[in-house]
């Protein structure tokens, strides 16, 4: 089975995380806050950069890229193993009982060392090599909102960049930009 890896023939990355099995974990503020929370330590203190984001109730899609002393797979890595315990941490004290149990039986299947199985496995980068593939990206994770029926436009949607996209639509957006 292939790995999704990154290369170094780009800068950027259409990157999606996913619950296991789909779940829907994201239900209240606390956990999109803990994820973006999470992203902003990653942009602050690991080089990550992030250039668009939706979070959904089950998934995240991201577009971002990371400096040169920073791996993007080790950034990933890191940022699901700390929200996995984080997510735990909310569960058990929001009593989820039925969510922790799930998890913990995902987890079981694959290791006996591990309490709970938050992520699937990979953050499954696809490489953006042009200016092109990246807009039509950022529309496909601006638009993920809308084509749930979840928001009528994708301004709307709390927990994506769209209304910072929407914001500055006067501006011609390049990858230039976005350095």
């Amino acid at each position: 089975m292939a790995r999704w890896k990154t290369n170094s023939e780009t800068n950027y990355y259409f990157c999606t995380s996913t619950i296991t099995d789909w779940y829907s974990i994201f239900t209240e503020p606390a956990y999109f806050n803990l994820i973006i929370d999470s992203l902003n330590y990653c942009r602050n203190h690991k080089g990550l950069k992030v250039h668009a984001y939706v979070i959904m109730l089950n998934h995240l899609h991201l577009i971002v890229s990371a400096d040169l002393n920073n791996s993007l797979s080790n950034i990933m890595r890191d940022f699901k193993r700390y929200t996995s315990g984080r997510i735990s941490f909310l569960l058990k004290s929001k009593q989820r009982h039925q969510a922790l149990n799930f998890f913990k039986r995902e987890a079981k299947k694959i290791s006996e060392k591990r309490n709970y199985k938050i992520w699937q496995d990979g953050f499954h980068p696809i490489g953006l090599e042009n200016e092109y593939f990246i807009k039509q990206k950022v529309n496909y994770i601006h638009d993920n909102p809308v084509r749930k029926g979840y928001v009528l436009k994708p301004e709307h949607w709390f927990y994506s960049s769209a209304r910072n996209y929407a914001e500055y639509s006067n501006i011609a957006m390049s990858i230039d930009n976005w350095v």
